[in-house]
């Protein structure tokens, strides 16, 4: 480790009299994006990419509009110390992404000082820090000679990344052909394992299977007990209770609350924008792919035809999607994943035949332009008695979303009595609570 304090225009270096103490420190950060101008650019290659995009782009008056500023951040203030594990949770646009490639150095603040204390290890995307075209072997070394680490350095760990990342067989296999989640878990585990002093995780976890991730939140909490300073960006509440120290909840780029893991989550579940049983875009807002656009999404009791936030447990709960295909022929799936105020993940399911009990024509099929409506039945007397997270993803792929909304909408699931009968007591604790086919009979004696 190099004991530095790392910086870009617009990063400072952290106070001498606190150094020993704090990993990472901003004051007043903000960030601003201009929508519609080709003026500004990060990188060289943005510039020229965007220029030669021009001479080819038609001249119109809407092309000719004044751009607009867009405030990813504002004003964002904390100090992280070492050893602390702090989660960073919010709605999708909140800001997150931004902050953390602030951190990261990959974007620049428009105002403000940051100060990182120590080498930098993030995992921001999927293949972030990886040449395609090289080795998994050669990714290592190649991401460790990036943090600044020395060749002997690298190989006293090399064992150990390939180890935890688990994919020995492949290690000299083009990272190309990788999945996704060997992706992942090669990645985490070189910047886990590289010993920084700070690391940064973004919600890319997500895409490892819960084995993984339960590992990786493990790693995280050991590299914090060594005194590292860790920052989590994750939708999975339940992992943010269980190994953050300190939760920061951002609202439209602005700090709402930096307290505990508990009392963040629970401004987080209250904060729910969508927590009236239906949300509709306008065109012009609605989340879209260039083959699909998302209109609505509703929850409501099957016997009621109106959206509702609370829904009655003795009745079954219909989730209704509408969108549009824009393009002739365009292949749509539709995925669901719903959580419970924890953020336990309850089930994830999909209009795929292997998911669903009846067939579902629209699957697998190319569509005429037209708008659609899915629709998604759980079971009467199946989910319990407490509030649930939607979550959306539309795509030609399952598993491979194009349009993609974390935490949607929440509902309450209410239990009206009809199941009670003969029990009074508490039903808290499962996330589900289902009635199963019981019987009991009369057996010859021995």
């Amino acid at each position: 480790m190099d004991g530095r304090s790392h910086m870009m225009p617009g990063q400072n270096p952290i106070d001498d009299s606190r150094q020993n103490s704090v990993a990472i420190r901003l004051e007043d950060v903000s960030k601003r994006f201009r929508l519609g101008t080709i003026g500004e650019h990060q990188r060289l290659t943005e510039a020229i990419s965007s220029r030669i995009k021009s001479l080819f782009k038609p001249q119109t008056p809407a092309s000719n509009a004044q751009p607009k500023d867009f405030w990813a951040l504002k004003n964002i203030s904390f100090d992280i110390q070492r050893s602390e594990v702090v989660g960073i949770i919010g709605h999708n646009g909140a800001g997150k992404s931004t902050l953390l490639k602030i951190l990261s150095r990959i974007v620049t603040p428009s105002s403000g000082r940051v100060g990182v204390q120590g080498r930098i290890g993030s995992l921001l995307e999927v293949g972030t820090g990886f040449h395609p075209e090289l080795t998994g072997r050669e990714n290592i070394f190649l991401n460790g000679a990036i943090l600044g680490m020395k060749r002997t350095e690298i190989r006293n760990r090399f064992d150990k990344i390939v180890e935890f990342a688990e994919i020995g067989p492949f290690l000299d296999t083009p990272v190309k052909r990788y999945s996704s989640g060997m992706t992942v878990r090669l990645g985490f585990s070189v910047a886990a394992h590289m010993e920084p002093d700070v690391l940064i995780i973004d919600e890319v976890l997500s895409v490892g299977d819960q084995a993984f991730q339960n590992r990786c939140m493990g790693k995280a909490t050991e590299l914090g007990n060594q005194g590292r300073a860790i920052l989590v960006v994750s939708h999975n509440l339940a992992a943010i209770s269980n190994i953050c120290s300190r939760a920061i909840l951002l609202e439209q780029g602005t700090i709402a609350l930096d307290a505990s893991p508990k009392e963040t989550i629970r401004k987080y579940l209250q904060s729910m924008r969508y927590d009236a049983g239906r949300i509709q875009w306008e065109p012009e807002q609605a989340p879209a792919s260039q083959e699909v656009r998302l209109h609505a999404v509703t929850v409501r009791n099957a016997k009621n035809p109106s959206s509702a936030n609370q829904v009655d447990i003795d009745q079954p709960i219909v989730i209704e999607l509408d969108y549009e295909v824009l393009v002739q022929g365009a292949i749509n799936t539709v995925q669901i994943h719903l959580k419970d105020e924890n953020g336990v993940f309850v089930f994830s399911s999909a209009n795929a035949p292997s998911m669903s009990l009846q067939t579902d024509e629209t699957f697998g099929k190319p569509l005429d332009v037209a708008r659609y409506r899915t629709e998604c039945t759980v079971p009467a007397n199946f989910l319990n008695d407490s509030r649930y997270i939607l979550s959306v993803f539309l795509g030609p792929q399952i598993g491979k979303p194009t349009i993609q909304c974390d935490s949607v909408l929440a509902f309450s699931v209410l239990d009206t009595g009809a199941m009670r009968k003969e029990f009074l007591g508490s039903w808290y604790g499962p996330v589900i609570r289902p009635r199963l086919d019981w019987s009991s009979r009369p057996i010859d004696s021995y």
